[in-house]
């Protein structure tokens, strides 16, 4: 594709986006960086290069609609290509029965090529064979329905789909695109975008937004859950690995376990890792739901038999008192040890996992409930300057996961370091 003289200005990063041809597109793009520009202007070139082709552009409502087929029709008068603009309103039933309606807009080339701009629905989007461009779609409502409903359209082969958004966490279909490799990806954060030409001011908008979350999910690009995880994705998928929890591999030690203790809600996990050198390798994984404390002591005894671990420390907060007791009666003192998880031992445990992902000396299993689990807590700072760490509820699991690898890898200081032995201690 041949781009037109430059009557307009486009930044290098939107000449790269208009000039890319591949048929799965998505872009992640920093707010007011000229995406939703830069993409009418690719949709308006594809429709001059050939005859009769049908885009059909989703936004989040009429008003984004409005908005966006504006550049559409700047683009196409630019071109000399636009002909005839219409709009039309048509009906549609919902689920209870009561109808409602909603505004196509449309633009008509000479050469029988159209763009149609519809407000994003599930119900609008069926019918239709064309290429088809998701604009911002990180704030489309039910998205993933959406997508069941799109991703047909495009199914006669050498027809395009182009996605661009800011991210809004990673509660819907917009972040899972970002994750599949299917899709060639173009992401433009604040930085690079002034850096090729965008004229705004970073440190003027940073102070004014005065948000670190918000300014690192609309001009740095992240997701917000990362920006505020204590365990960032990227962290843990740079220590995970094929081999880690698979227990036939386990060689001679030495072993640490960690176990944290649930009954009817809450999971029981127990964490078993080697250390090997100084990287520490997740061997085995156990989890027990709604098991009975007999269960779990079995599987703990099981556990000390198989990996005859230097050193086990177990959640001794509220149930776990009587399990700790029975576990230090039957292994002994010198290896069971039990931490009360107060605000200050939460804290250095959660300071220890951190260090050992940070240092790449944790290797885990590629699972994605243990990722997940992982990433779940968050550090919290009171209006009183105290920290704490919450994490929300994921099934039959509120971090357990988390805090029985980190009662591992307190074992192993513990066994090393006596300082940080009786943490619980005060």
């Amino acid at each position: 594709m041949d781009l037109p003289e430059p009557i307009v200005k486009l930044y290098p990063y939107q000449k790269r986006w208009i000039l890319d041809e591949s048929r799965f597109l998505a872009g992640m793009w920093a707010r007011q960086t000229g995406k939703s520009f830069g993409s009418a202007a690719k949709i308006v070139l594809d429709c001059r290069e050939h005859d009769k082709a049908t885009w059909v552009t989703i936004s989040s409502g009429e008003r984004q609609v409005k908005e966006l087929m504006s550049k559409v029709k700047f683009h196409g008068e630019l071109t000399g290509m636009a002909i005839s603009w219409a709009e039309e309103r048509y009906s549609y039933e919902l689920p209870s029965g009561e109808r409602d309606e909603y505004k196509v807009v449309e633009a008509r080339f000479r050469n029988e090529s159209r763009i149609l701009g519809i407000p994003a629905n599930p119900d609008t989007a069926r019918g239709y064979t064309a290429n088809v461009y998701l604009d911002e779609f990180s704030v489309h409502k039910a998205s993933r329905e959406l997508w069941a409903a799109v991703f047909p359209v495009i199914s006669r082969e050498g027809l395009r789909l182009m996605v661009t958004f800011t991210p809004k966490g990673k509660q819907n279909k917009a972040y899972e695109v970002w994750q599949n490799d299917i899709f060639t990806k173009h992401r433009v954060d604040i930085y690079q975008a002034v850096e090729q030409g965008c004229p705004h001011d970073i440190e003027l908008l940073r102070a004014a937004i005065d948000d670190p979350d918000l300014w690192a999910q609309e001009y740095e690009l992240v997701f917000l859950d990362e920006a505020t995880a204590w365990l960032p994705y990227e962290l843990l998928n740079e220590c995970e690995h094929d081999r880690a929890g698979d227990p036939a591999i386990a060689g001679t030690g030495p072993f640490y376990v960690g176990m944290d203790i649930g009954r009817r809600r809450d999971l029981t996990v127990i964490w078993v890792i080697e250390q090997v050198g100084d990287v520490f390798w997740t061997r085995e994984v156990v989890e027990l739901r709604k098991a009975s404390f007999s269960e779990q002591d079995q599987e703990l005894d099981r556990v000390m038999a198989q990996y005859n671990p230097v050193r086990v420390c177990m959640d001794q907060t509220g149930m776990g008192e009587k399990p700790v007791e029975d576990a230090k009666r039957r292994h002994g003192d010198y290896k069971v040890e039990g931490v009360l998880f107060t605000g200050p031992v939460k804290l250095d445990l959660a300071t220890g996992i951190r260090r050992k992902f940070e240092d790449r000396q944790i290797r885990i299993p590629r699972d994605r409930k243990v990722r997940d689990d992982l990433h779940s807590v968050k550090k919290v700072t009171t209006s009183s300057g105290n920290i704490r760490f919450d994490a929300e509820r994921s099934g039959d699991s509120h971090a357990d996961r988390f805090w029985t690898l980190a009662l591992a890898l307190h074992a192993a200081g513990a066994s090393t370091e006596p300082r940080i032995r009786f943490l619980e201690a005060a």
